[in-house]
């Protein structure tokens, strides 16, 4: 595993300087990660003026990460990249509706990195993040295991956060994940989820659990808040911190993160094993029959607007 000394060596870019983007700049700077944030964004302006904001925020003496512009040439040398750029989801937009936007952007920003640090970890953010991951996995040539999205992560922490609530206990002793793709055809895998061990349904509290309910608040969540306040930036950006964190620093935690499977031909996510290469070992959960048929569901779906993006393009 990586020493601490050898991750604060490291070089994080963050492409896209809007909300997002400097959020998630802003969570690397504070806890620290690397030892160096690069912030890429075609938009000069905005991206020195975010970079003048954020150094100010390391001048307190509780961080020893540095905040500096950078290049997409740079980025590509960098140990990981975070792929924010992107369209914006409007209010009333599925995450789908971005792929022809997003795609474009993606092409071109990738384009602009390479030739990539044979080391370099793309992670997506930028919705729809599966289809994304999956395309950045096509432009980019590196091996599967170095191209990741977000994927589920965040919906299974909102999912853990929900269910602790309801048990009254810590987040932190549940084993709970949403699989799938990240969006319309998500979806707990209710057959594997315990707290300590416990099967949800007989742990006090939880007996009369309304699965689909929680499952449709869960997938909700990130709607509503951008129908309020126009997008979310602090979750995620807790949860990338969170991915480099393990990354870099080789932690080998499991999460719910979306990367390529072979068997559907598609990113999608499922549990895997977060380390210094990326994707260190995949985790095959026992699921249910319904759990595995929605599994391959959530990948058809996936699928289909793969082929129908790649026949526009």
């Amino acid at each position: 595993m990586s020493s601490p000394s050898a991750a604060l060596q490291s070089r994080i870019a963050v492409l896209g300087a809007g909300e997002v983007g400097s959020t998630i700049a802003y969570t690397l700077l504070a806890n620290p990660i690397a030892s160096e944030v690069l912030l890429v964004d075609p938009k000069e302006q905005v991206r020195d003026a975010q970079v003048q904001d954020l150094s100010d925020s390391t001048y307190h003496g509780n961080t020893s990460s540095l905040i500096r512009a950078g290049t997409h040439k740079e980025a590509g040398q960098c140990d990981i990249v975070v792929v924010t750029a992107g369209a914006a989801q409007k209010q009333g937009e599925s995450r789908t509706d971005l792929v022809g936007r997003n795609q474009a952007i993606l092409q071109s920003a990738i384009g602009d990195m390479k030739p990539f640090k044979d080391t370099t970890i793309l992670l997506l953010i930028a919705n729809p993040v599966d289809i994304l991951t999956y395309f950045a996995l096509q432009y980019s040539g590196l091996p599967a295991h170095q191209v990741l999205g977000t994927g589920t992560f965040l919906d299974s922490a909102r999912l853990r956060g929900a269910l602790a609530l309801r048990a009254g206990v810590t987040a932190s002793s549940l084993n709970a994940y949403v699989l799938g793709e990240h969006g319309d055809s998500q979806f707990p895998a209710w057959s594997c989820a315990n707290i300590s061990g416990i099967p949800l349904p007989k742990f006090p509290g939880l007996e009369a659990l309304d699965q689909d309910s929680l499952a449709d608040e869960t997938k909700q969540k990130a709607g509503s808040i951008v129908e309020s306040k126009g997008a979310t930036a602090f979750g995620i950006a807790s949860v990338t911190a969170s991915i480099c964190k393990s990354i870099l620093f080789d932690e080998r935690i499991i999460r719910a993160v979306s990367h390529y499977q072979d068997d559907l031909k598609v990113c999608l996510s499922k549990p895997l094993v977060l380390g210094r290469k990326g994707v260190v070992q995949t985790v095959d959960l026992p699921l249910d029959k319904r759990e595995r048929e929605a599994l391959t569901e959530s990948a058809k779906s996936l699928r289909e607007i793969i082929e129908q993006a790649e026949k526009e393009n």
